[in-house]
């Protein structure tokens, strides 16, 4: 089993070392680091580790950042890994994470890294043991901050 994690210079925090760390605390697989400057250029990043480098699962990660156009290029590049999916048959795991979503720099390190590794621990569970993921179904789960929980506890 080889995990694949792209990721990006534009981004502020190292996301690719966390979710690397974090891998390595849940699973002993091979890893291999693709580095691109921004989020649009993940999707081919993504595929390459997919198809030239022998990747079974990838993470993408990628912080957009607050404007609206940062918005659009994230849907952009979000549509791209959706479709590499689609042409790979392998999953991508998209871990965006947006910066007007935290208040300041800290809460927006904290986010980055709480996401990657919780992300990087569903890609695992997925690789590797998904009927763990089967009972966590419709239990409310989110990536960075606090778990919803379920509609109907």
């Amino acid at each position: 089993m080889k995990i694949g994690i792209a990721d990006t210079t534009f981004a502020r925090v190292d996301m690719g070392r966390i979710a690397i760390d974090e891998i390595r605390k849940h699973a002993s697989v091979g890893l291999e680091r693709y580095v691109v400057p921004g989020i649009k250029d993940l999707p081919v990043a993504c595929k390459k580790l997919i198809e030239e480098r022998g990747c079974d699962l990838v993470m993408a990660l990628g912080m957009p950042g607050g404007a609206e156009k940062d918005r659009v290029c994230a849907h952009e590049a979000s549509q791209g890994l959706i479709l590499c999916q689609l042409m790979t048959n392998k999953h991508i795991i998209e871990v965006f994470v947006h910066e007007d979503e935290a208040k300041d720099a800290k809460e927006l390190a904290w986010l980055m890294e709480q996401r990657t590794r919780e992300h990087a621990a569903n890609a695992v569970r997925l690789a590797l043991y998904p009927r763990e993921l089967e009972k966590l179904a419709g239990s409310g789960q989110r990536q960075g901050f606090e778990d919803v929980g379920p509609a109907r506890p």
